[in-house]
């Protein structure tokens, strides 16, 4: 593991980018996140990270693109619209999550 600075915060970081400590996340990180990867949050996209960090809480686990979906009542069509190519892994990074098991 390693460290990053984004939007001015040191953050401990997997080979991937993705935060190893969902506790350093915040909605200043989260939007920096976003920047990198080209996505301006906007109301939608912060439900949808609400979610995945509350599920996460609760299970442990990072939700899957079909979890979201059905949990938040979005069409996966509508998550690729908000996290456009590969939404899970997105979603996850802005969120300060482990990327989805099953992910690549």
């Amino acid at each position: 593991m390693s460290t990053t600075t984004i939007g001015g915060h040191t953050l401990t970081v997997d080979d991937e980018g993705f935060l190893t400590d969902p506790t350093e996340w915040s909605e200043e990180v989260a939007a920096a996140l976003a920047e990198q990867i080209g996505v301006t949050l906007e109301s939608e996209h912060w439900a949808i990270l609400g979610f995945l960090r509350a599920e996460h809480a609760r299970t442990g686990e990072t939700p899957t693109l079909r979890r979201v979906s059905t949990g938040m009542q979005i069409p996966v069509k509508r998550l690729f619209e908000l996290f456009p190519v590969k939404p899970a892994k997105k979603m996850a990074y802005v969120a300060g999550l482990p990327k989805p098991r099953g992910c690549v």
